[in-house]
């Protein structure tokens, strides 16, 4: 059993997109959904088996820091608003027991995507979006266990 979506969206996710400004309904049940297929929620912090990804939305090391050295430096308007939490680049291990830095990380990644997001009630969509910019052509994943994943653990809840 991992995380209640509901308070993660409310407690979390909301606060993070806010923090840097990327506050949408497409935003937050994309980086749910992410949650959802990455880690069931947050019942894995760490890649099973021998695999780097770290956190609630898995992601590696590799990422986080090409996302802090190779995009957040050509952005001061969002490391302005980091600052205000995280004053230094935190390690990416610190993604494992932060949910705000690790919810952060994963909406900077997929902000990296020139092409928009999915509709917010577009779950089809949004697990395209998920396989193609954040899981890669190359992943294991499928959109179809994105989408089990989504009905596994978010619909009906009320966000």
């Amino acid at each position: 059993m991992g995380i209640d979506p509901a308070q993660f969206c409310k407690y979390i996710i909301r606060p993070a997109l806010n923090l840097i400004k990327m506050s949408t309904p497409s935003a937050e049940l994309l980086l749910l959904g992410t949650a959802a297929q990455e880690s069931g929620l947050g019942r894995y912090l760490h890649q099973l088996g021998s695999g780097p990804a770290l956190g609630v939305f898995q992601m590696e090391p590799a990422t986080y820091r090409d996302i802090w050295q190779n995009y957040l430096r050509f952005h001061p308007e969002i490391t302005n608003n980091l600052a205000l939490r995280w004053p230094m680049e935190p390690e990416p291990e610190e993604m494992i027991s932060d949910l705000m830095l690790a919810t952060v990380m994963c909406r900077l990644h997929y902000r990296r995507v020139a092409e928009p997001l999915p509709k917010s009630d577009d779950i089809v969509g949004l697990a395209a979006y998920w396989k193609k910019y954040y899981n890669t052509p190359a992943g294991r994943g499928r959109e179809s266990g994105f989408i089990k994943s989504w009905h596994e653990h978010i619909s009906g809840v009320e966000l």
